[in-house]
């Protein structure tokens, strides 16, 4: 990891994959996370298995990623955008397979409504493959629009997740 960050914020980065070693490629992108420059990853939740958003497609691997960071939230979006173009991401359907997503779901305190980035990260409420590895890392979180995350989990079942063990 780096030294120590003046003046970050932490940022929560969703992780998922169902193509191609899908923990493998979590895996290969947190490395990649923590050295970024101007970001220190602080934490990461277990690797869970969920069913995906359309039928017919293999199940992801998902995870949530805390990092602490000075970089501004575009040029993150961007950083991470290249990492799943690095990885082999292929943009073709909304929510279809691929080997690698990554999204900002929350950056510090922000409210962030831009053309190619908003936070909180929409529909996350509706997302257990979101919300539980999230609690993981943040269980008292309240988000930026004042939302407590324990709300938001009493309002999403566990359902279609499987926790994976920790690696040895």
């Amino acid at each position: 990891m780096n030294e120590p960050l003046l003046a970050t914020e932490r940022v929560y980065i969703g992780l998922g994959s169902n193509l191609a070693d899908p923990a493998e490629q979590l895996r290969c992108a947190l490395k990649t996370i923590a050295q970024l420059p101007d970001c220190q990853l602080s934490g990461v939740s277990s690797f869970y298995i969920s069913d995906s958003l359309l039928p017919g497609q293999p199940r992801f691997t998902n995870a949530v990623a805390a990092i602490d960071t000075a970089l501004p939230p575009l040029t993150l979006l961007d950083a991470l955008q290249a990492i799943e173009l690095d990885q082999g991401r292929e943009r073709h359907e909304r929510w279809g397979p691929r080997t690698l997503d990554l999204d900002i779901l929350l950056f510090g305190d922000r409210l962030i409504d831009e053309p190619r980035l908003k936070v909180p990260h929409y529909h996350m409420q509706a997302r257990p493959f979101v919300l539980y590895p999230l609690a993981e890392l943040a269980p008292g979180l309240t988000l930026a629009d004042g939302r407590p995350l324990n709300r938001l989990l009493d309002e999403c079942p566990f359902t279609g997740l499987e926790r994976l063990p920790a690696e040895a």
